[in-house]
């Protein structure tokens, strides 16, 4: 179950609240007059059924509430309360199914913001990751793979194609290109500066390495892989199974392939850094083209859904 509060100016407050008595799946609806100071104006609560909560928050954006009042959302953890679980039964499908086109918007663009900390996490991930190649430890290149922050950008690009927010994909893309660069540029100084204290040697990097040469030597399997890990994770964060991205962080090798094409470059190795750079380049086009096919295929499923509702209800 989600939770919504609403500031809704006191001549729009019947409407809105008709909006969520027609809604299926709604419960615990509560108005309280002239409660708001900023803005001014009625409190209205109410839970709804997660796997409505998406048609009636379009619903009330379609009122304008967003920009006359306030429209906040939150998860119920518990929710004893025999009308709450007669709202889930009525709501359709599934909530662990259901998206929050809106919520997903919000999620991804604070996760794919160019910041201080996503830069530093994204650099330090490089920079474990280079020392995880060099030495060939399959375990360092797991912990950088799971403390990078990428897929956030990469979730934020499919996204916004399908949602078709122009300053999404451009704030996303940004985060993604210029902490990649930021990362393997600090990485290179960080690779000659382990040299020259004799910890990073040419002939690690050029010696066998069967732990982790896969980050340099990109098939079809790192285009698979890819496109299964962006499709296991836009999956689990439209379906707020946050969790699972721990697995789909450790799938993919984004943040290895970009250490090791930093610490081939600082060296010369031009081979590796070109191979390293391809393995990149698969991963991020596979995440992104399975997230973006993911999302189309929920939207139009639940679009699908909503008809054969209507068209029921019509009968």
């Amino acid at each position: 179950m989600l939770h919504l509060r609403l500031i809704t100016p006191s001549e729009t407050t019947d409407e809105v609240v008709r909006l969520i008595e027609n809604t299926v799946g709604t419960a615990h609806l509560v108005v309280v007059p002239g409660a708001a100071r900023n803005p001014v104006g009625d409190v209205v609560m109410c839970d709804v059924a997660r796997e409505a909560g998406d048609e009636l928050i379009a619903g009330l954006r379609r009122l304008g509430l967003d920009e006359t009042g306030s429209i906040a959302v939150e998860n119920i953890d518990l929710s004893l309360s025999r009308r709450a679980d007669k709202a889930e039964d009525e709501a359709p499908g599934e909530g662990a199914d259901a998206v929050l086109w809106e919520g997903l918007t919000d999620a991804t663009h604070e996760e794919s913001t160019l910041s201080y900390t996503y830069v530093a996490f994204i650099t330090l991930a490089t920079m474990i990751a280079a020392c995880g190649v060099v030495l060939d430890n399959a375990i360092l290149i797991v912990g950088a793979m799971a403390v990078g922050p990428e897929f956030g950008p990469l979730a934020g690009i499919s996204t916004a194609l399908v949602q078709r927010h122009p300053r999404l994909a451009l704030r996303s893309l940004t985060a993604l290109l210029v902490g990649f660069a930021v990362a393997m540029a600090v990485t290179v100084g960080f690779s000659l500066f382990m040299d020259a204290l004799g910890l990073f040697h040419r002939s690690d990097l050029e010696g066998k390495r069967p732990n982790t040469a896969f980050v340099y030597a990109p098939d079809a399997f790192s285009f698979i892989v890819a496109v299964l890990a962006g499709i296991a994770g836009t999956l689990s964060l439209t379906s707020a199974k946050s969790g699972a991205l721990v697995g789909v962080a450790i799938s993919v090798t984004t943040v290895p392939a970009a250490a090791n094409a930093a610490v081939a470059l600082a060296y010369g190795d031009t081979e590796q850094t070109a191979g390293s750079t391809v393995q990149l380049l698969l991963n991020l086009l596979g995440i992104v083209l399975a997230g973006t096919l993911t999302l189309l295929a929920q939207k139009w499923f639940w679009a699908r859904h909503r008809e054969q509702r209507e068209q029921r209800a019509a009968l």
